[in-house]
């Protein structure tokens, strides 16, 4: 039996500059931390040399093709395994904002590679995971959760004009990470969304829309001050740019905000946030907010009707934890 242990991630800052519309045309960059919420996946020899799949449905096949799960489908047909059982189970719901599609891929595909007894180096999972979900299965997503979850970590990621990929950790003082970590707080407003159907709209739109692409060009130069201000200790900075960048990030396109959101949001820079966004691409899913300690009794009490969800930074990324 396998077992893969594989996180979600939190984007702080540059979301929307990872999908290949803008990074082939100006490059992108992204600053995010991948969390301990994980999504597992385990793989063992079937019985009876089917293919049995669990997961929020369970489908039992003799033969590949047969697989409903395009995602499934598609990496036993690139392993050319069969007769095994492969569940997966995740602490957070899909499609709420934190890269469950792609942290389901990168887990996958490091399943398999330990089921075949090969090695896979982290750059080689995130660029075949991006491969599985972008060139072979079309969906109009970028690179950055791929990256993420394959390295774990707080990193700035660089998407280069050529396709390729620079990940850089983020270097702070422990007392600054710590920091970090404790004024983060996140909320579930709830809901679950179709990411492809946003991140098409906005990648049409900037490439049409010359505010919307300019837009996104400033969100980039955020990124990489947000990078040199957490390297030099200021975490405070996240704050404001959080609440910059969500601005600007709801200009992109149609449904990465609505009114309920625009309503939460609101009230807790009222109550002591100074800055927050919605995670993903939009429309629902978990509000973040940084948020000083000082403030924190104030506004977890006005966000109270939101369901809290404590979290701490992962540093490892996709790992096996079961191998037998």
């Amino acid at each position: 039996m396998i077992i893969t242990r594989t996180p979600f991630r939190v984007s702080l800052c540059g979301g929307g500059s990872d999908l290949p519309s803008f990074y082939e045309k100006h490059g992108g960059c992204v600053l995010s931390t991948t969390i301990k919420k994980y999504m597992y996946i385990t793989v063992h020899p079937s019985f009876d040399n089917k293919i049995a799949l669990k997961y929020s449905k369970t489908e039992i096949v003799e033969k590949r093709n047969e697989i409903e799960h395009n995602y499934f489908r598609q990496c036993l047909n690139d392993f050319n395994i069969s007769g095994v059982e492969i569940t997966s189970i995740a602490d957070i719901p899909q499609g709420t904002g934190l890269g469950s599609s792609s942290s389901f891929t990168v887990g996958l595909l490091n399943a398999l590679y330990c089921y075949k007894r090969e090695y896979v180096s982290k750059e080689k999972l995130a660029s075949e995971a991006c491969e599985v979900e972008i060139d072979k299965l079309k969906n109009p997503i970028g690179k950055q959760d791929q990256y993420a979850a394959a390295y774990g970590g707080l990193n700035f990621y660089k998407f280069n004009k050529d396709g390729s990929v620079d990940v850089t950790p983020v270097l702070m003082n422990k007392e600054s990470y710590n920091k970090l970590e404790d004024n983060l707080i996140m909320l579930y407003v709830g809901g679950i969304h179709s990411a492809s159907e946003i991140l098409k709209e906005q990648s049409k739109n900037v490439t049409s829309a010359k505010d919307k692409e300019n837009n996104l060009l400033e969100m980039c130069k955020m990124t990489e001050k947000l990078k040199y201000e957490l390297e030099n200790n200021n975490i405070d900075y996240v704050g404001e740019t959080l609440h910059k960048s969500w601005l600007l990030k709801k200009t992109l396109a149609k449904g990465i905000s609505n009114p309920e959101i625009d309503k939460y949001y609101d009230l807790a820079i009222k109550n002591g946030a100074t800055g927050g966004k919605l995670l993903g691409a939009g429309g629902c899913g978990f509000l973040l907010f940084y948020v000083p300690c000082e403030n924190q009794e104030k506004f977890r009490e006005a966000m109270k009707e939101l369901k809290e969800v404590e979290f701490k930074f992962d540093h490892q990324g996709s790992v096996p934890i079961f191998v037998n």
